[in-house]
């Protein structure tokens, strides 16, 4: 009777294991995206990894300013889904078969001397480097590719420090909801991101923030609406002179899984 027990045991104990490597894996390869993307501190609430297959759930997702501005907080996104390739991960690679990112609200920060947070952003160093490789994270860019991308952002919030003790807040609820195909490129990612946030807004005209520069970046990458996400640098200059009520754009249909859930 001992040998049947014992050997239960042991395959409790490697099935727990094999799940916490997963979770191990899963939360390494989150951060290290993020980090080498961005440049930025980033803090998580908790992260659930599928068992039946490669997903995992990212919950608090918080993305930090640079301890020079006087807002700690950049990004707030509740909720993060991806089902992305096990084996690519172990051979350095970070290969998406899905992504869906919920972001609730993005804060561009000017500080008391000027300095604009979306600056930190390491796709915006390149983008204003000419594409030119800076450092090492950019002479080594990292081997990434997302098959499918749902994009939510709710709210954006321009507050500038610059003027005075108290900070010029704008306020835009420009509720993206769209889908994207084919990323190949991680700052492409960013920029993207970064490109649907101020283009239904004023804040690129008010922060004198360069948003037809991350073009370049997002050659390639499709909207299942059809339209090139290229397209997004001509709207913004279009409406950037424009107060008042944000413009949304037409959304994708979300797939009928929540986010912040997976089905295995």
């Amino acid at each position: 009777m001992r040998k049947p027990f014992i050997a239960l045991i042991v395959i409790v104990v490697l099935a727990i294991g094999s799940l916490l490597g997963k979770d191990i894996v899963a939360k390494v390869a989150v951060e290290r995206v993020f980090a080498l993307v961005t440049g930025l501190q980033l803090r998580m609430s908790s992260l659930n990894v599928g068992v039946a297959k490669s997903a995992v759930a990212i919950n608090g997702l918080t993305l930090y300013n640079p301890r020079i501005f006087e807002e700690r907080i950049m990004l707030d996104m509740p909720d993060m889904y991806v089902h992305y390739n096990l084996p690519a991960i172990f051979k350095g690679k970070v290969y998406m078969y899905d992504m869906k990112l919920d972001l609730k609200e993005f804060i561009i920060v000017k500080n008391k001397n000027g300095k604009l947070n979306l600056d930190s952003l390491k796709s915006v160093k390149a983008q204003r480097a000419g594409g030119k490789a800076q450092d090492a994270d950019r002479a080594r860019p990292i081997d990434m590719r997302i098959d499918n991308l749902e994009l939510r952002i709710g709210k954006v919030i321009y507050k500038d420090y610059s003027a005075g003790a108290k900070p010029y807040i704008r306020e835009f609820n420009i509720n993206v909801n769209e889908k994207y195909t084919d990323i190949k490129d991680p700052y492409a990612l960013v920029s993207l991101i970064v490109a649907k946030a101020l283009m239904n807004t004023t804040i690129a005209s008010l922060a004198n923030f360069d948003l037809n520069g991350l073009s370049g970046r997002l050659s390639g990458v499709a909207s299942k609406a059809g339209r090139l996400a290229t397209e997004t640098a001509g709207k913004a200059t279009k409406i950037a002179g424009q107060t008042g009520k944000a413009v949304s754009d037409v959304a994708g249909k979300f797939i009928n899984m929540p986010f912040g859930d997976f089905k295995e």
